[in-house]
């Protein structure tokens, strides 16, 4: 496996997860997430595929993602204040919500979130909003006549703790609009390059 193939971020301690994520997803503990690459007509076995790929980067109890972007030359990281926007960005198939997409094929954009700081599940669920918001403002600003995927991901990774809020009322939510607009635009810049020299 090249570099370009995947990206793991380990955390320093156990970490309170929420996500979509293929791996792992749902309300959990983990001590990291990885970004997995995927052929771009990949149609495996995700949960067994995912595992296998956990297990031998030697990871236990971590979260996963899927892309079929080359995942070291789209992957884009941005901090702000205490979060830690990490984004890949593959746009072939984009989508706006409430409506069937004109023709399905591999592309996702996937956003996991670090945030230093103690949150409540409500206050993660807010930040699962605040980054949404966040991916769709830049999608549209960016051209793209579309809310998201129709393969996105998401995940929030943080202590747990009394924060209760993180929209976009708050200083950390801003900051997490701030860090998933700055990574995704850069990361889909990126991604379009590569696009661009394959046409």
């Amino acid at each position: 496996m090249n570099e370009n193939e995947s990206f793991v971020r380990v955390f320093d301690k156990e970490l309170i997860a929420l996500s979509n994520a293929p791996h792992r997803g749902g309300l959990t503990r983990a001590r990291g997430f990885f970004f997995m690459k995927v052929d771009k007509d990949y149609s495996g076995d995700y949960k067994k595929d995912c595992l296998e790929f956990e297990r031998n980067m030697g990871l236990k109890n971590f979260v996963g993602f899927m892309t079929a972007v080359d995942v070291g030359k789209v992957l884009s990281i941005k901090k702000v204040w205490r979060v830690e926007a990490y984004v890949t960005a593959g746009i072939s198939n984009p989508a706006i919500a409430g409506d069937y997409p004109d023709k399905w094929k591999m592309g996702t954009i996937n956003i996991a979130l670090v945030i230093d700081k103690g949150l409540t599940v409500g206050a993660m669920v807010n930040a699962v909003m605040t980054a949404t918001e966040a991916k769709t403002y830049t999608l549209l600003r960016l051209g793209y006549n579309a809310t998201g995927t129709t393969s996105d991901g998401i995940g929030i990774f943080a202590r747990e703790g009394e924060v209760e809020w993180s929209g976009t009322a708050t200083k950390l939510g801003i900051s997490i609009g701030k860090a998933v607009r700055s990574a995704l635009e850069e990361s889909i810049k990126k991604w379009e390059i590569i696009k661009n020299a394959e046409s």
